[in-house]
């Protein structure tokens, strides 16, 4: 067993954050490209799974003709693209982000996969860690099948896919990505001889309340519900009133307090909007907490959420303009990054005796 001063230990420690670094921000860049994917409609444009064989896009003209058909049989074309003329040219666009997303999924899984194995083999991953790294992998494969999950509801049940089904696919994401960012800190932390943080009190209470946002972010997204406040090209009536309003009308109740709470468009994007600020409330105590500890952290945090408060508004300013709404979705990626960041640095305050074995 390593002593905690040894350079090995601290060598292999350093190298495993390096590469848990590097697949994070693979996340951070997938949840980009799910956002064109998502606003371009085109998450239902390859109708079925092939983990392997899918990695290589059509070639010749029968296979686009075949891909072409399999999709002209969902509702999405039949309902929407058919009669609004969809050609095989326009198809080729919306299958090209698809394939992209999905091969980022598979490169992904190979990047996490493969190191993971020559690190065990080498001996190389330190005591207690096997179990988490063998938990973000399984993460990683269930977020494949959720991802399939998701997109089935669109090719079978309707022109879109289930906004529950897609805010399931984003936070399994994220929740993967502060996985991968949390577990790589401690490993910093390992490497210099300091024990592993622990989740709790203001750095708890800040995921949870930025988890409940983004969630209904997702739900926003999924519903298409971005348009909700009567924005077009740089409306500025869209925010803070929707629809010349505080408080919008058309939000029903028919279908009970649950119902309307979960997907009702109006008022998904009413608490979305809203609750942001309990959010920003949130991070500037933890923003100021952090000063002492990590400046840097602190700075980094304030100019992310700054920069995803502004974003928001520009989103639905501009009836949710293509780059500015996945802008929007990448910030909130980094914040959740930032803020799970800012969540171990407030963790270690209470764990930073120096350790004698790992």
């Amino acid at each position: 067993m390593l002593n905690a001063s040894s350079p090995i230990l601290k060598t292999n420690a350093r190298s495993l954050a390096r590469w848990l670094f590097i697949v994070a921000l693979m996340v951070i860049a997938i949840v980009a490209v799910g956002g064109i994917t998502r606003l371009t409609e085109s998450g239902v444009s390859i109708t079925e799974w092939k983990p392997v064989t899918g990695t290589i896009p059509p070639i010749t003209d029968v296979q686009w003709q075949a891909e072409f058909a399999a999709y002209q049989a969902t509702p999405q074309y039949r309902l929407i693209n058919g009669p609004a003329g969809m050609t095989l040219a326009a198809y080729k666009f919306i299958f090209f982000w698809e394939w992209v997303h999905r091969l980022l999924a598979r490169t992904i899984g190979l990047v996490f996969a493969a190191p993971l194995v020559w690190f065990w083999i080498k001996g190389s991953i330190p005591q207690g860690y096997k179990p988490r790294l063998l938990a973000l992998l399984a993460l990683g494969a269930a977020q494949g099948a959720v991802g399939w999950w998701m997109v089935k509801s669109g090719i079978v049940n309707d022109v879109k896919v289930s906004h529950f089904r897609l805010a399931t696919h984003l936070l399994v994401a994220l929740f993967t990505l502060g996985g991968l960012i949390w577990t790589a800190l401690d490993l910093l932390a390992l490497a210099k001889g300091e024990r592993r943080a622990k989740l709790g009190g203001l750095g708890g209470l800040a995921i949870a309340a930025l988890v409940l946002q983004l969630f209904f972010g997702a739900l926003v997204a999924g519903m298409r519900a971005g348009t909700s406040a009567g924005g077009g090209w740089f409306n500025w009536d869209a925010w803070p009133l929707m629809q010349g309003s505080l408080y919008p009308a058309g939000v029903d109740w028919a279908l009970g307090a649950g119902h309307a709470l979960l997907s009702d468009p109006f008022l998904v994007h009413f608490i979305h909007r809203w609750w942001a600020w309990v959010v920003v409330a949130v991070l500037v105590v933890v923003g100021r907490a952090l000063r002492p500890l990590n400046r840097k952290a602190s700075v980094i945090l304030h100019a992310v959420f700054g920069t995803q408060v502004l974003l928001g508004i520009l989103t639905v300013w501009s009836g949710v303009t293509l780059w500015i709404a996945v802008l929007h979705q990448l910030v909130g990626a980094l914040l959740a990054a930032a803020t799970v960041w800012s969540a171990h640095v407030l963790g270690s305050r209470t764990t930073r005796r120096k350790v004698t074995t790992a």
